[in-house]
């Protein structure tokens, strides 16, 4: 009996597998061309997993870091420095000129009296007290205002200026307004230095006035005759 069945077609067959196994052979070599990259990469720090390399375009150069760090010094904390309170400049005071006119003195004391006048009369004063006399200053510099007042007042009593000069002397002619001359009290004490003061140099000038005492010569030496009383001339 014949078989009538006709042939079986073995082609297409055949490249069905052809094809799976090139398939096959290529998922292969691509697999390995993978694992080749990926061990060249390992090989030559080429690593997938590297951190991205980011564009150093348009960034500005960073130097290398010094070895070691500077040290910073702290900043020290500003002091704050105590304000003070402004001081009132004080005004400059005047001092006083020593002038006639100007000038005040205790008038019944030593002060103003001139350096030799005032030397020896504390001598004097110290002298009189040993022997139970007190010298007392009832008079001794005066202004030149009080001075001048003091001659009106006599002009007016006197009745004329001739007259008043012999009891009181314009300022310009005074010895009290130089600080030359000085009058004494009481009574006791006119009498003692009356009598004793040739030996400090201090005599009494006026007859009329026995109060009125000046340095009229060397300590020691014998004063001087009296005048009758006082003129106005130049001392």
């Amino acid at each position: 009996m014949r078989n009538d069945q006709p042939p079986r077609r073995r082609g297409p067959v055949r490249t069905r597998l052809l094809s799976v196994t090139g398939a096959g052979v290529l998922v292969l070599a691509v697999g390995s061309l993978v694992l080749w990259h990926a061990q060249l990469g390992e090989l030559f720090g080429l690593s997938a997993d590297k951190e991205p390399v980011v564009s150093s375009q348009n960034a500005p150069a960073v130097s290398e870091p010094p070895a070691t760090l500077p040290a910073v010094p702290p900043k020290p904390k500003p002091t704050r420095t105590p304000q003070k309170t402004p001081r009132k400049t004080p005004k400059p005071t005047k001092t006083p000129t020593k002038s006639q006119s100007t000038t005040r003195y205790d008038e019944e004391s030593i002060d103003g009296l001139s350096p030799t006048l005032k030397a020896r009369l504390k001598k004097a004063m110290t002298a009189a007290k040993r022997d139970g006399v007190t010298l007392e200053i009832t008079s001794g510099r005066r202004s030149a205002a009080k001075q001048q007042r003091l001659f009106n007042d006599a002009i007016k009593e006197y009745g004329s200026y001739e007259a008043a000069t012999r009891w009181v002397l314009p300022p310009e002619y005074s010895a009290h307004v130089h600080g030359k001359a000085v009058d004494i009290g009481p009574a006791a004490a006119m009498q003692w230095l009356n009598r004793n003061g040739y030996r400090f140099g201090i005599c009494r000038r006026y007859d009329n006035e026995p109060w009125h005492f000046e340095a009229l010569v060397t300590p020691g030496k014998k004063c001087p005759p009296r005048e009758p009383y006082s003129r106005p001339v130049p001392d």
